[in-house]
């Protein structure tokens, strides 16, 4: 990181505590006997406690896309999965801006960067061990970072370290092709406690991408390709004894992991549970009555559970009106026509009715303050702009039929609007889209998938989208890590394009967006490198490409039974699940 402090800048922090305290009023509710208040975690440790035993249960209203910590890319999995796979290293468990800064995991240190930023050493702590007693070594963590980046089987997690590693001469197809001993020739072990990477190019941020559970140890002999996910090996506190797709996991107590080799767990449930494809509604009610403790996806409370928290103080005082840096937007698909003409995204751009799409994410509360950048406030590099303005923000019909006729459609067209069928607020939102597009002869058809195959097979497809003729997706995205660069790169560089598991949906493919990406790994000066994000934003925001919709918040709830809770800032707004407890 050279010149850049690891974590957010002041003035991001400034913003983003600004926003975790100004979403809610805690001083309505006040404080119970329990000592809980409204809002509280979002700054502060809510109830507190040190105390082990008992089940943490977890319940979702869809299934992973996959637990597998190389193939996986939801916020809720990385977050959920450092129960069994502890990475180099991680973001600092505490609430707040302390969330953001980056500390040790699996490694001793942060990275030691040298050669201008393009070689990165980091050391293996020693004396981890798995949940079968072997010990990990450096080696599986080059492993699992070849298997997660280099194979054509696992797709759904981003290739960061592919795209910015130095390859064999002739290409790496992965250790599933590879059989050569050397395997990826740009990651060292020299010993098995010392890692080192080497890069194409010089990058201050790649901290960063040490944080990801790819880097999360996987021993070559144990790796079984993509039935991996039902038979990880662990080498955080919990192992996992089962995993039934679409209907549950259950975790125990790794018995070979020491306490004195990890100073951010404090592993304190027995067991954990996840029960999966609930209904969102039952997973509300039981999240209120306590019968569960979790609502793993940490989207927040869907809208018909809202009020009855909101209008009830002892049930106001155990939630958390809780933001980060996450934005609700739809994406145009750029390659699917008639949307490969910039006017008819431009049309699109213009007649959105956002209030009424905030309403059906669950008003300023539940869904977000309304957005016009793609990146939200919250992420270093924002700077305010609106290049689409409507009265109210209600839409400008007019503005969109001028657009409409540019593009050669002047009576409209009809596309496809795909969203998660599991996530009530999605579909609420994506009818209110369908609603305010129909005022200017836009007729969309909404098509809704469950979220565990959203990427993998429909909206993240590209072939998908083209033989359908999906046009248009809802999509919610939080920072891979707090910079304009962990905001933008997976979901608006072209290069970021996959054959499955692509967050990139609207496809953006634009020269100068591509080469301001590798312009920003260059600078050392963060101001500089800040104006450089918000020139990327502006740039796919002229395109058309991304409709920003709400800069996400989600109302959560925790039951008096959970013990240790507090917001993530780092995981996008969602609880932070590594030391919760229960009463």
């Amino acid at each position: 990181m050279n010149k850049i402090k690891i974590g957010a800048s002041l003035a991001v922090a400034a913003v983003l505590a600004a926003g975790l305290t100004g979403c809610g009023d805690s001083s309505e509710s006040g404080t119970s006997a329990s000592g809980a208040k409204a809002d509280l975690a979002n700054t502060a440790v809510a109830n507190p406690s040190e105390k082990k035993g008992g089940n943490l249960s977890f319940a979702m209203s869809s299934d992973w896309d996959s637990p597998d910590p190389g193939d996986t890319y939801y916020a809720f999995s990385w977050n959920f999965a450092r129960y069994y796979a502890r990475s180099l290293v991680t973001f600092k468990e505490e609430p707040g801006v302390a969330n953001l800064q980056v500390v040790p995991d699996l490694a001793e240190t942060l990275g030691t960067p040298s050669d201008g930023g393009k070689t990165w050493t980091y050391k293996i702590r020693k004396g981890v061990k798995y949940d079968d007693g072997t010990e990990v070594k450096a080696q599986d963590v080059k492993y699992a970072v070849e298997r997660s980046n280099f194979t054509s089987e696992l797709q759904l997690g981003p290739k960061y370290f592919k795209q910015y590693l130095v390859d064999n001469p002739g290409g790496y197809k992965g250790p599933y092709k590879d059989k050569s001993k050397g395997g990826l020739k740009s990651i060292e072990t020299p010993d098995d406690h010392t890692i080192v990477f080497h890069l194409n190019t010089p990058f201050s941020e790649f901290d960063y991408l040490a944080t990801m559970p790819q880097t999360a140890p996987v021993p070559r002999a144990k790796d079984t390709g993509v039935n991996y996910k039902k038979e990880m090996v662990s080498s955080g506190p919990y192992k996992v004894d089962s995993y039934v797709p679409g209907k549950e996991m259950k975790l125990s107590r790794n018995t070979n992991w020491a306490a004195e080799t990890d100073p951010i767990r404090k592993a304190l449930p027995d067991t954990i549970s996840v029960a999966l494809n609930q209904n969102q509604d039952d997973i509300d009610n039981k999240l209120l009555s306590g019968a569960v403790h979790v609502d793993l996806a940490g989207a927040g409370l869907a809208t018909a559970a809202q009020p009855r928290v909101l209008g009830n103080d002892a049930q106001k005082r155990n939630s958390d009106v809780a933001t980060g840096s996450a934005l609700t937007y739809m994406t145009i698909n750029t390659k699917v026509a008639p949307f490969d003409n910039e006017a008819c995204r431009k049309a699109v751009q213009f007649a959105i009715d956002k209030v009424s799409v905030q309403t059906g994410l669950g008003g300023p509360v539940g869904g977000g303050a309304l957005a016009s950048t793609i990146m939200p406030p919250s992420v270093a590099g924002y700077e305010k702009f609106d290049l689409y303005p409507a009265s109210g923000n209600a839409g400008d019909q007019d503005k969109a039929k001028e657009q409409l006729a540019a593009c050669g459609k002047p009576d409209g067209f009809s596309t496809v609007l795909t969203a998660r069928a599991d996530r009530p607020k999605e579909i609420a939102a994506a009818e209110a889209v369908q609603q305010g597009l129909a005022k200017v002869g836009i007729k969309v058809e909404i098509k809704s998938y469950p979220s565990g195959d959203y990427f993998t097979k429909y909206a993240g497809a590209p072939s998908f989208m083209k033989s359908n003729k999906v046009g248009l997706a809802m999509m919610k995205w939080a920072a891979d890590w707090p910079s304009g660069f962990g905001f933008l790169q997976q979901i608006v560089d072209g290069r970021a394009v996959k054959p499955a598991g692509n967050t990139n949906l609207s496809e953006t493919d634009i020269k100068a967006v591509n080469d301001l990406f590798d312009a920003s790994m260059l600078e050392n000066d963060t101001d500089k490198r800040n104006a450089i994000y918000s020139q990327i934003d502006k740039l796919v925001m002229e395109s058309g490409d991304v409709v920003p919709l709400t800069y996400s918040n989600q109302l959560l709830y925790r039951p008096e039974s959970v013990t240790n809770v507090f917001v993530s800032a780092a995981l996008g707004g969602m609880y932070s699940y590594l030391n919760m407890g229960v009463k």
